[in-house]
């Protein structure tokens, strides 16, 4: 009786200890997921505010401050530029995210606040940005 009930609160135990991280929603959560967040903050700068939340801290981190140029898309008439469809146009682009932190300081999760689509139906900016190793 004694050694069953070690056994089940042995097992009880490591399996508190588990944490999962869950499956990547995006190539962000892809990269930093299950990473140290002092690795991730080193690299982009500190977060902008936390917030406890129960066991874990909440992060919002904010940067990638861009400006970019979307050049201007012309019809193709027999190989040849034909009418403009769209004009050429600057773009100011930011990346802001909250970041999921266990007390360990692992990253749990990554959740996109604002983010730009990407150019031709690539990856979003900030997954460009963020989710390069």
């Amino acid at each position: 009786m004694n050694f069953r009930a070690t056994v089940t609160t042995g097992l009880i135990l490591a399996l508190a200890g588990c944490t999962t991280t869950g499956v990547p929603r995006n190539d962000v959560e892809a990269r930093w997921n299950g990473q140290q967040a002092g690795a991730f903050f080193a690299k982009f700068g500190p977060p902008i505010s936390d917030t406890a939340a129960g066991g874990s801290t909440l992060y919002t981190w904010r940067g990638g401050y861009q400006t970019r140029t979307i050049p201007a898309v012309y019809e193709t008439i027999n190989g040849k530029k034909g009418k403009m469809l769209h004009s050429a146009r600057t773009e100011y682009v930011r990346c802001e995210a909250q970041l999921t932190v266990s007390p360990d300081y692992v990253i749990r999760s990554v959740r996109l606040v604002v983010d730009k689509p990407g150019i031709d139906g690539g990856p979003s900016y900030c997954e460009e940005f963020l989710g390069k190793p």
